[in-house]
C-alpha cells in the first residue's frame, strides 16, 4: 500500500457546506478505490501567494490516504473537471505524521500539552 497526502483548494465564495460535500464525494471515490483515508483535515480559508482565476483565498482541504496509485488518477480525473476547486496536489510520503496539526489556532495548540510545565 502507499501512502499520499492530497490537499485541494476550493474556491473562496464555497460555503461550508459545500466543502462538506466535497469532502464527502473525494472521500467516496477513495473508498470505492479500494483505498482509505487515514485523516482528513480542514485548514480553512487561507490567502495564496498569488491570485488563481480571480481569487485572493481559498478553502483548503487535506487528506492523508493509504491505498494503489490508480486511486491518485481517478481522484485527479475528477478534479480536473470540478469547477469549485483551485488546485490540487498530491505528495507520496514514506510515512504520516498524524500528531502534529500545522494549521490549528494558537489558543488551541496552547490547551493541549505542548506547553513546557
Amino acid at each position: 500500500m502507499n501512502l499520499y497526502e492530497h490537499t485541494i483548494v476550493a474556491r473562496q465564495d464555497t460555503s461550508p457546506s459545500q466543502i462538506k460535500q466535497l469532502t464527502e464525494k473525494y472521500s467516496k471515490i477513495v473508498e470505492k478505490n479500494d483505498g482509505e483515508i487515514v485523516k482528513t483535515e480542514e485548514w480553512g480559508l487561507l490567502n495564496l501567494s498569488y491570485i488563481i482565476k480571480k481569487n485572493r483565498k481559498g478553502s483548503f482541504i487535506h487528506f492523508k490516504i493509504k491505498g494503489p496509485g490508480k486511486i491518485i488518477d481517478e481522484l485527479e480525473k475528477n478534479e480536473s473537471i470540478d469547477k469549485n476547486l483551485l488546485r490540487y496536489m498530491t505528495v507520496k510520503v514514506k510515512k504520516f505524521d498524524l500528531e502534529a496539526n500545522y494549521f490549528s489556532k494558537k489558543e488551541e495548540y496552547e490547551k493541549k500539552d505542548y506547553k513546557k510545565n
